[in-house]
């Protein structure tokens, strides 16, 4: 199911109607781009919390990955949008660039073959960075430490003792 959902997270990204946003509609593009990342933020804040707290109907394995997909994509479509602006962009043409530029920006990678040659655009470029540190590292956290637990409740239930959280819920 979540590979199906990537994948259809992936065609949407080729498929949506970017031509809306650029240099033609400022306000819409800037509304969309901060709304969408905002919200997105917010989720992955939510399923944080939710694993923090241990709440049994928290998903995060499902969750987190397709919230962190959407982040990816968020900030590909603003990189395309930011590209038809004279001087922003160096080397980004396609929505493929403009997906690559994103991975190798959120991986700390920089191979400089696109570049973020604006004000604008290398605002954007510290905000992923920023929003990467922040949110992606904590959702990669807590997912591995909701994983972690899992496999350790896993692991003593196979061996015939408590779990964790049986135990800690009797004390």
């Amino acid at each position: 199911m979540a590979v199906l959902l990537c994948v259809l997270l992936l065609a949407g990204y080729f498929l949506l109607p970017l031509h809306h946003f650029g240099p033609h509609r400022p306000t819409a593009s800037w509304a969309v781009f901060v709304g969408a990342l905002g919200a997105v933020a917010g989720l992955l804040v939510w399923q944080i919390r939710d694993v923090l707290l241990e709440r049994p109907t928290a998903r995060p394995g499902f969750v987190i990955p397709v919230l962190m997909m959407v982040s990816v994509h968020i900030f590909a479509a603003g990189y395309f949008a930011l590209s038809r602006y004279p001087g922003e962009m160096s080397g980004l043409e396609t929505r493929l660039d403009a997906l690559y530029f994103t991975m190798v920006t959120l991986t700390t990678v920089g191979y400089g073959d696109v570049v973020a040659t604006g004000q604008t655009a290398r605002i954007v470029v510290v905000l992923q960075l920023v929003y990467g540190l922040v949110f992606l590292t904590a959702a990669g956290a807590a997912l591995s430490t909701q994983l972690r637990g899992m496999l350790g409740t896993r692991g003593a239930q196979r061996e015939g003792a408590p779990s964790q959280r049986e135990s800690t819920s009797r004390r």
